[in-house]
Formats: C-alpha cells, structure tokens, sequence
C-alpha cells in the first residue's frame, strides 16, 4: 500500500477502531438514571450540531436537492436510530460481551451485501481472515457465552441484536454506492444524524416518556465524548474508508473494537485475561493480519468506481 493508502485507509481505520473501542467504558456513564433512548437522542443530537457548525466553519455546502434528504432520512432511519436503538433494548437482557460477539459478524453482511448490490469481489484469503477474527471475539467473550441461559427474554435480545446487525450492515454499503459518494460528507451526516435524533427522540418519548437529563459532569462530559468523538468524529472517518475501499474491509472494525475494549478494561478495571482470551485475542490479530494482505488497497480505487472491496 503506498504512503497515500496509508493516510487515507489504515490511519483512520486504526482511529476509529480505537475510539470505538473506547465507547464501551464510555457508555457506563450513560446508564442509570437517564433512560438508554433519551441518551441515544442527546448524542445524536449533539454530533448532528457539532456537524453543522462543522459544515459552517469549513464553508461545506448544506445545500441538497429534496432527494438527497430522503437518502439522508434513510441513513438516519437505519443508522443512527434503529442501530443503536435495537442494541439498547436487546442490552437490556443479552450482556454487551455476547452483543460484541454478534457484531463481529457484521463483517459477513457487509461482505455479502456488497458483493451482491455493489458487485465487489470476495477473497478467499479476506473470508478466512475474518473468521478467525470473528472465532478470536467469540473466545474473548467465552465465558459470557457459556454463562448466558436461554429464555424468552434472551432470544428476544438476540433477535434485536441481529436486526441491529442487519441495519448497520444496509448504512454501510448505502456509502459505497455512487449516490452516496456524490454527496458531501459533511454535509450528509449533520442532517443523517439530525434525522436520526428526531426518530430517536419519537422513539425515546413514546417508550419513555419526557426527557430526562442527569446532570453531573461524568453523564454531559460522556453525552459530550460519544457525540463528538465516537459519533462525528468517528463516523466521517468510518464512512470515508467505505467509500475507498468499500464496506467489507471497513467492517472489519467490528471484530477489533471488542479486542480494543478488553484491553482497555484491562488497564482501568483490572480485568484478568484467561488462556482462552489470550487465545482469542491472539486469532484476532492473526485473522486481522490475513485479512489486510487479502487486498492491498489502491488509495481512491473505490470513488472511480473499481472493484475495491475487502477482498
């Protein structure tokens, strides 16, 4: 990969792996007194003003035809509501380790949908890579998965979990289409997020009731980091890599971030590794290795319109 692939694909690929990683210890902060909806809103609300006064400030166009707005109602509708709202209320009877396990696989629908609606190739090499990772998470999180007993409630949780899956994986090949790429990034992701606030808020209401603020420093400095880093930050540097190298390679985040969070939890919670999660985090990084060699890519191969695909 040449210096400029560096800075484009992996650079980001590294930071918003690393900053997703970080969210689940964030996240905590967000749990207790205010409902888990009401907090989806607020950081989506936040990171669509931080995204607008981006756009302000960089003199980005804010200006798009009626049929753009429906593109970004769409992404919104399926990114930043239904995704997150489907993984707060399965977090309410699956653990969060099984729900990290579970979309480590997003990897596959973004492969598959990709190959199918964007026509990008799958390597043998990339599949194989990507299951290994997906086995290294499972074994991150063995005891969590041995623990959990089925019940109504449980298959419930899972079921949203895989909904959740299953919408992210839609947004993420939404930025590998032309249409998504002739749109400002900005742009399209200070009125994806407003949209999807006000879903969010709809839904926060309705099941909730009205808003509920906690405010002490460690909740608004969290409402703060998850809109701002993990949110505006993060996702302009997410969709941007889709859009080089397609949503296969980049949804192979999902299988790091657990493996990011861990250790983590290791150095601020003294989490103690067991052999199977040295082993797991182990296969992680290999499967993370023989993925990246599955395709070496070509820095703006993906927005002229090539077969760039993680594969």
């Amino acid at each position: 990969m040449t210096p400029s692939g560096v800075s484009r694909v992996v650079l980001p690929f590294a930071a918003v792996t690393l900053i997703w990683g970080t969210t689940w210890y964030v996240i905590k902060t967000q749990l207790g007194v205010v409902p888990p909806q009401w907090s989806v809103t607020y950081r989506f609300a936040v990171a669509s003003a931080l995204m607008f006064g981006a756009c302000i400030l960089m003199r980005r166009t804010l200006r798009f035809p009626p049929s753009a707005h429906g593109f970004f109602l769409l992404l919104g509708l399926l990114q930043f509501a239904g995704n997150f709202n489907f993984v707060y209320q399965a977090s309410r009877s699956v653990t969060s380790g099984l729900i990290a396990v579970v979309f480590a696989l997003l990897v596959v629908p973004n492969t598959l949908f990709a190959w199918l609606f964007l026509k990008q190739p799958i390597s043998r090499r990339f599949m194989i890579g990507a299951g290994l990772g997906i086995v290294g998470v499972a074994l991150l999180f063995q005891r969590e998965l041995t623990e959990t007993g089925w019940s109504g409630a449980f298959a419930t949780g899972l079921a949203l979990t895989g909904c959740a899956v299953i919408v992210a994986s839609i947004s993420n090949v939404m930025q590998g289409t032309v249409r998504a790429r002739s749109y400002d990034m900005f742009g399209m992701l200070a009125f994806a997020m407003f949209y999807g606030a006000l879903i969010d808020a709809v839904a926060a209401w309705v099941t909730s009731g009205p808003p509920v603020v906690e405010w002490t420093p460690l909740y608004l400095g969290g409402v703060f980091y998850l809109a701002a880093f993990a949110s505006a930050l993060a996702f302009v540097l997410y969709f941007n890599v889709i859009r080089i190298v397609g949503p296969a390679w980049a949804g192979y985040t999902n299988v790091l971030v657990p493996f990011i969070a861990m250790t983590i939890s290791t150095i601020l919670e003294g989490y103690r590794w067991t052999p199977l999660a040295v082993a797991g985090a182990v296969l992680t990084i290999v499967g993370l290795v023989i993925a990246l060699r599955a395709r070496s890519v070509p820095a703006g191969t993906a927005a002229a319109g090539g077969t760039t695909g993680r594969s």
